[in-house]
């Protein structure tokens, strides 16, 4: 059942663009600040043991309807309901609308808006110089890929809407918490610390499903070169778990990508070319998961 609300939920967001404002769940974001306060009480514990207990909360509403609905009906709320829960959990902005807005940008040489698009992809400042741009920008969308897309992809196939929730749920409460440590003013003395630990927490539901969207490229584009890449020495040493994850995966996607530069190739010509191929191998890879899927449900594979 899984699977088959699978293939239906990634079908349906394709055609859902105009419902994107929605996965924002901004809602969200004061019961996490209230869970980051009472965190900030507790500052004796270790800030991973309350986040983890917020994170439990906020899943456990879930788990209950699921419960409670069972197989109802011959499972078909069940299934509507895992159809819904996967279309908030992925995103929440679709890759492809940004690099569609980001080109745009750097065609109408708009630097307000190469800035914006660019800054929302990377999360992070956004460089100066336009062929470092382009390189950090394809690497950005190898790493939003995962994050977005193929970690709630396989955490919706391993444990089904629960899942896919679960991962949701410890990015929301990573992305508020870097928020938060970026504004504090000292008020809290844990918001640094929480940022830590949101974040490791993250990255650590992440952790198999970059290591497959990293090999995944391999499959989509260049093998040799993601390979390569992926057996060279990464010299992360000191790196946390979540920038060990970005890093594997913008190694193997620029690798995969191959890209060579141009004769006569203007640096915004080279931009828009790179945003777009990066976009492309990760669509390729979507394509494979979804092909994977289909044959594991036609195969009479359960979950």
């Amino acid at each position: 059942m899984n699977l088959i609300a699978l293939l239906i939920g990634l079908f349906v967001e394709r055609l859902a663009t105009q419902l994107f404002h929605l996965r924002q769940l901004r809602w969200l974001d004061r019961v996490i600040d209230a869970g980051f306060r009472q965190a900030d009480r507790f500052r004796n514990w270790p800030a991973l043991i309350p986040l983890v207990v917020l994170a439990i909360l906020l899943v456990l509403p879930l788990a209950a309807v699921i419960v409670i609905l069972g197989d109802t009906l011959f499972g078909y709320p069940y299934l509507i309901l895992a159809i819904v829960v996967l279309f908030f959990s992925l995103g929440p902005k679709d890759i492809g609308e940004q690099v569609h807005e980001y080109c745009k940008a750097v065609s109408a040489d708009d630097a307000k808006g190469i800035q914006k698009t660019a800054k929302s992809l990377l999360e992070r400042e956004v460089p100066d110089d336009p062929l470092e741009r382009a390189r950090q920008v394809e690497a950005a969308v190898c790493v939003q890929a995962n994050n977005r897309l193929f970690a709630v992809i396989f955490w919706f196939v391993v444990l089904g809407p629960l899942g896919a929730w679960a991962y949701r749920v410890t990015d929301l409460m990573r992305r508020r918490a870097v928020f938060n440590a970026a504004r504090d003013d000292g008020s809290e003395a844990t918001a640094s610390e929480v940022a830590v630990a949101a974040g490791n927490l993250h990255a650590w539901l992440a952790w198999v499903p970059a290591r497959l969207t990293a090999f995944g490229y391999g499959l989509a584009g260049s093998f040799d070169g993601a390979i390569s890449a992926l057996r060279s020495d990464d010299r992360t040493k000191g790196a946390t778990t979540g920038e060990r994850n970005e890093l594997l995966l913008a190694r193997a996607g620029l690798a995969a990508l191959a890209l060579v530069d141009q004769e006569g190739e203007s640096a915004s010509e080279r931009g828009v070319r790179g945003a777009m191929a990066a976009n492309g191998l990760v669509l390729r890879l979507l394509g494979i998961w979804a092909l994977a899927i289909a044959l594991m449900t036609l195969s009479g594979f359960s979950l």
